[in-house]
């Protein structure tokens, strides 16, 4: 377990090398739901180790830059790596993957692809104003896959007569719902410890060379 802690995103960087491979040789059996949702489950794993291993540092922009903790230590408050594999693979690959399993549950499936257009907010606006940047990690998938496959999807089952009143209703309450107890609970109340045995390690905090940026734009507003 505790490899795995450490390196959940390098062995999901693995996954979606697999997920390709199977993908490609099985293309021609699936539904394009299914292909969808497959998809969407591996852009996910772009967007995870997009965010921990290459560039990485969001571990350093969610302790020091989006969320510091008064009296914690940065490096494991309040996102830890026991709340980061939490998070990232207990919560979200389950909800990434129901849909796959599932394909014609089209609320159980735009839920996930709502979530992934969501965090635009959080990666495309929020972070950067925080940073000043039009970069960090995480945006490029979320701009150049979460987006293209969302819009496809929408797209598609509105134009297979899929969508019924009660589907957008029923995903905008499960992102809400993943967002909160996946998410938001995890992070600020379960696991946040600042005397959490489970700290990132200094190469993980060191990526992206967060707090040399903040140090910068610390120094210009001075």
């Amino acid at each position: 377990m505790k490899f795995y802690r450490r390196n959940w995103y390098y062995v999901g960087g693995g996954l979606f090398v697999v997920l390709a491979i199977a993908l490609a040789i099985l293309w021609n059996d699936m539904s394009v739901l299914r292909k969808l949702m497959w998809i969407s489950f591996m852009a996910l794993l772009v967007h995870q180790f997009e965010e921990y291993a290459w560039p990485g540092g969001f571990p350093a922009i969610m302790n020091i830059a989006w969320q510091p903790k008064d009296g914690g230590k940065s490096d494991r408050c309040p996102l830890n790596q026991q709340s980061a594999l939490f998070v990232n693979v207990f919560v979200a690959y389950p909800f990434y993957i129901l849909p796959i399993l599932f394909p014609n549950l089209i609320w159980l499936g735009l839920a996930p692809i709502l979530f992934g257009m969501g965090q635009f907010g959080v990666h495309g606006i929020l972070i950067n104003r925080k940073m000043r940047s039009i970069y960090n990690p995480g945006l490029f998938a979320v701009v150049f896959l979460h987006w293209p496959i969302g819009i496809y999807y929408i797209w598609y089952i509105y134009a297979q007569g899929l969508v019924q009143a009660w589907t957008w209703p029923v995903a905008i309450a499960l992102v809400a719902l993943l967002a909160f107890f996946g998410v938001n609970m995890p992070v600020s109340r379960w696991f946040n410890d600042p005397n959490s045995p489970y700290p990132f390690s200094e190469k993980e905090m060191a990526r992206f060379h967060v707090r040399e940026k903040l140090e910068k734009l610390s120094t210009k507003k001075i």
